[in-house]
């Protein structure tokens, strides 16, 4: 599975479990650290739980296994690192404060609603 192909597994895996504002952040021309942020949003912190929880898990049927993972103590930011794609769940004020998509404004960001739209259209 290429970066893309599992950052686009990620988001919709996300996008499944109800996360809110699923983003793609395409970072390869910014930095060398990873490929892709995958962000999401999830409504309380049992939902953000739910929600990494599902990754993992579905993610590991395929053998694919978080490098490092941060933020299940207080559930308010979670971070599954997959090397080539960090994805983050955030609480929604939290996602806010720090502001990602901000902080990565060149990246190339591809919202999951759109992402869905375009597809559809290419495929009519």
């Amino acid at each position: 599975m290429t970066s893309a192909q599992l950052a686009e597994k990620i988001a919709q895996l996300a996008w499944d479990k109800k996360g809110v504002e699923v983003t793609i952040m395409d970072i390869r021309k910014l930095t060398d650290v990873t490929d892709y942020f995958v962000l999401v949003s999830g409504e309380s912190e049992l939902h953000v739980k739910a929600i990494c929880d599902f990754v993992e898990e579905e993610l590991e049927k395929e053998g694919v296994r978080p490098w490092h993972k941060e933020g299940y103590q207080h559930l308010n930011w979670v971070l599954l690192d997959y090397v080539d794609v960090v994805f983050h769940v955030f609480l929604p004020h939290v996602r806010d404060f720090y502001a990602l998509e901000k902080l990565w404004a060149d990246a190339d960001i591809t919202r999951l609603e759109e992402h869905v739209t375009d597809r559809i259209a290419t495929e009519e």
